[in-house]
């Protein structure tokens, strides 16, 4: 990924360190009561500046993607004001939302066989602890649905004011510890790249939560809102969202014939 001089970057603001966060207990996510809320699922390339949408998984040819990403309304909303709220010079960028169980499935069984390759030595249970650090385990059980099959999560980073995606520490999807949100936090010297790359993450993180979400902490790009995730790390009793899908052209004529 190409970056413009360091005179080019915009300024980043002092932002509070990234807490360190436990992993989450599935079984206990799976437990949180959802409300099932019909909110719609709406597209995000709708979104005016600074967000900007880039459907990861479509451009690199996964089965099943979609050219859009969708969001709840509610989580369309907070995440745009999470946008406005950043420096001049910051934007945000969104890789994924709404996912098709179809490729839930593909990035969990790519994983799972990817890790298993590399490490032959491992059992069961470990390769499905080292997968899921990465990948949740893809269901449509609408008692515990994949977070993204929710819609309520969402994967994004920041670019500059000409729209590029600035260098977060590791890329979207990179399966390894420097993933973790506060994995540059736990380093006692960093070089100039890794300090800038700590900042951003910082400024991500505090943007996105101060308008309600919640961060995944394997993941700096992952957050959500309203599903169980999100209940589990904010303390809520119930979750809002289950899993749903767009509306399509026949689902409308179904209900409405």
């Amino acid at each position: 990924m190409t970056e413009p001089d360091a005179n080019d970057h915009p300024v980043l603001p002092a932002c509070p360190v990234i807490p360190s966060r436990e992993h989450p207990d599935w079984a206990v996510v799976a437990r949180i009561p959802i409300d099932a809320s019909n909110e719609p699922l709406v597209p995000v390339s709708l979104a005016p500046e600074p967000i900007k949408v880039f459907p990861a998984y479509a451009h690199g040819g996964l089965p099943g993607a979609v050219g859009e990403c969708y969001l709840r309304e509610s989580v369309y909303r907070r995440l745009l004001r999470a946008a406005r709220s950043l420096p001049t010079g910051f934007g945000l960028v969104v890789l994924d939302g709404w996912r098709p169980w179809r490729v839930q499935q593909y990035l969990f069984d790519t994983l799972y066989a990817t890790i298993q390759d590399k490490h032959s030595e491992l059992d069961e249970a470990e390769l499905m602890r080292r997968t899921r650090e990465f990948v949740s385990l893809p269901s449509r059980d609408p008692s515990a649905p994949s977070p993204h099959l929710t819609g309520g999560a969402v994967d994004v980073t920041l670019c500059d004011a000409d729209g590029l995606m600035l260098d977060m520490g590791t890329a979207f999807d990179e399966a390894m510890p420097g993933s973790h949100a506060d994995y540059l936090e736990t380093l006692t010297t960093l070089d100039t790249r890794q300090r800038q790359a700590r900042d951003r993450r910082r400024l991500l993180y505090h943007a996105m939560l101060a308008e309600g979400f919640t961060n995944l902490p394997s993941e700096w790009w992952h957050f959500d809102y309203g599903d169980q995730l999100w209940a589990h790390y904010s303390g809520h009793s119930r979750a809002h969202y289950g899993p749903t899908e767009p509306e399509t052209i026949e689902s409308r004529w179904r209900r409405q014939l």
